[in-house]
């Protein structure tokens, strides 16, 4: 038997101290927003080669955007990770992409237009704790808790396919990730093609709390009953629309 949201299991209780090393948090002040370029200058910039301008993925001004929202993650003190949701699409950089569709048969751009759904990405972590799935699920939970207040249903994302280090593979096993679209160009100085995917975030819980359910607690640690009530129960909310087809697999 699961244990119930809320409900710490013995193996959460015995691995308390090692989680009271991890914390995360929003990203609200010009301080905060320091703390994240560090990460994305190691990351970004000094290891992958993406952008020789680490500034220019987060600009000032996006602390005072509330359509823009980063969280950033830190292990003993110390910021170790950060991830950003976009809760204004943006249609006009994705025209310049040239995706190529899963399923050619459907409308992606009406799909995105018509349904609440947030981009999540420029998740990055350090390579000393990049093997630490707390840090990812500190992140996710906040990223999420703040997403499902805000009344969005989906994500959208990329990973980028041949990068070693790439969330792919956990995005789509662990998440439950489907994959829409492939694209060779995007705002990032990479080679290889990037995946775009798509996210049911109530589909994702409900699967995620059978299949993985230590993951499932880690993320929904500290919610309180009525967002799991707005995620998980679908007369709390409007129903959420699948996406038209099956198309998890890779072309």
């Amino acid at each position: 038997m699961s244990t119930a949201p809320g409900t710490d299991s013995p193996a959460d209780r015995a691995d308390a101290p090692r989680r009271a090393r991890h914390h995360a948090q929003p990203v609200l002040t010009p301080d905060d927003r320091e703390q994240v370029l560090s990460v994305l200058r190691a990351v970004y910039d000094a290891e992958k080669g993406w952008t020789a301008e680490p500034e220019s993925q987060f600009p000032a001004e996006d602390l005072d955007d509330s359509d823009i929202a980063w969280f950033m993650a830190s292990y003993d003190g110390e910021t170790v990770g950060v991830m950003r949701v976009l809760y204004r699409l943006p249609f006009e950089l994705y025209g310049k992409y040239g995706f190529q569709l899963v399923d050619p048969s459907i409308d992606v751009e009406a799909f995105l237009r018509e349904h609440d759904i947030a981009e999540i990405g420029r998740f990055a972590v350090v390579t000393k704790h990049r093997g630490n799935v707390r840090i990812a699920t500190a992140l996710m939970s906040l990223a999420v808790a703040d997403t499902i207040d805000r009344g969005f249903t989906h994500y959208l994302t990329d990973a980028f396919e041949e990068d070693p280090n790439s969330p792919l593979g956990f995005h789509r096993r662990v998440l439950g990730f489907e994959v829409v679209a492939t694209h060779d160009v995007g705002e990032l100085n990479a080679q290889g093609r990037r995946i775009t995917m798509l996210l049911d975030l109530r589909a994702a819980f409900m699967r995620m709390r059978k299949e993985q359910p230590w993951i499932y607690r880690q993320v929904t640690r500290g919610w309180d009953d009525s967002r799991l009530d707005r995620l998980l129960d679908p007369d709390a909310a409007a129903p959420v629309e699948q996406w038209p087809h099956d198309v998890a697999r890779l072309p």
